[in-house]
């Protein structure tokens, strides 16, 4: 049932939601307002716990050689599945490899996860903090869209909406007089992101899909004197345009009942090859000219409709053919 494969997903959107809070600066200014320093906040992957504990430990939060102050650090600390953004579980699309654009793959679905965060602040002085946290959250309105390369062999970009949860805030003060001062905050986020199952190429998904069918059969009064030997043979084939291969356009409209198509380029349309105008797929018999080709209507049980100019004619390659999914009839219409 299960193989091996692995994305990076996870990683990918944590790195990515760390990147968001790494170019944070406070400045600090004297008595007349002039800019004397300017801190850029480092940031750090962590708990909170650990900070804090290396915090107290120290004894001059000045030092450059101990930890110093202000100081972020951020921690993935829950997965948990968002039934609110579910797809049908068995639906599929198609996309090509990012090194080799003539290869299709196909993919289910990705599975909705929402993926928890805690930022953690800590600052010794109130207007640090105050700084760092309005140059955060006016971005989240409520959401900001964090764009994420998921998948990176197929070149599915998503964008991830990572909105605010809650924020807490904390002030110890608490101990002698001869104690430091710590504030910190923690600012808790969500990101919806998806989870990718394994990616098909085409050349594996030809072992699971039927090439060709012949059937024989004999006619005749008995087996061992039969009149006629019959044999039929049937190549499967795509009846839909997986990879939504636009060759021209329409130039003109055309009625449910009409036999001729106008196109703006009928030289990229095959004799004996179908394609699809909207919904309806259509055979095309001959090429009558340049822009004007002859065809059969409503094939494979998709019925004839009228089409409008500049509605988009998709060609069906063999490309498609290998990109057959479940539930396809494979061309057989029943007859």
């Amino acid at each position: 049932m299960f193989e091996y494969f692995y994305h990076e997903i996870l990683r990918r959107t944590i790195v990515s939601f760390g990147t968001l809070f790494n170019n944070i600066e406070i400045q600090q200014t004297d008595s007349s307002d002039n800019v004397k320093n300017v801190v850029k906040v480092p940031l750090a992957y962590g708990p909170t716990q650990k900070f804090l504990a290396r915090i107290e430990q120290s004894a001059d939060l000045s030092k450059k050689v101990q930890i110093s102050l202000p100081r972020m650090s951020f921690e993935f600390t829950g997965l948990q599945y968002d039934p609110s953004r579910k797809v049908t579980t068995t639906q599929t699309f198609v996309t090509q490899n990012v090194e080799d654009k003539s290869e299709v793959r196909k993919a289910y679905m990705p599975v909705p996860y929402n993926m928890s965060f805690e930022l953690s602040i800590y600052t010794k002085l109130n207007d640090d903090m105050l700084q760092i946290v309005e140059q955060i959250l006016p971005y989240f309105q409520p959401s900001y869209n964090l764009t994420v390369d998921l998948v990176e062999s197929i070149g599915e970009k998503r964008d991830i909406p990572v909105v605010i949860e809650n924020i807490s805030m904390q002030d110890d003060y608490e101990g002698d007089f001869n104690s430091r001062r710590a504030l910190y905050y923690t600012i808790r986020f969500t990101a919806k992101t998806y989870m990718f199952g394994p990616v098909q190429d085409t050349s594996a998904a030809s072992k699971d899909i039927i090439k060709k069918v012949s059937i024989g059969y004999v006619a005749g009064d008995t087996t061992k004197s039969p009149s006629r030997d019959i044999t039929y043979s049937v190549i499967p084939r795509a009846i839909k345009s997986y990879t939504d291969n636009v060759v021209t356009n329409l130039s003109s409209d055309i009625g449910a009942s009409g036999k001729y198509v106008e196109v703006n380029d009928s030289s990229v349309i095959p004799d004996g090859s179908y394609i699809v105008v909207d919904n309806e797929e259509m055979y095309v018999l001959s090429i009558i000219s340049d822009t004007k080709i002859k065809v059969e209507r409503g094939k494979d049980g998709t019925g004839a409709a009228s089409h409008v100019s500049g509605a988009e004619v998709k060609l069906i390659t063999d490309a498609d053919d290998a990109a057959i999914e479940i539930g396809d009839d494979f061309g057989f219409d029943g007859l």
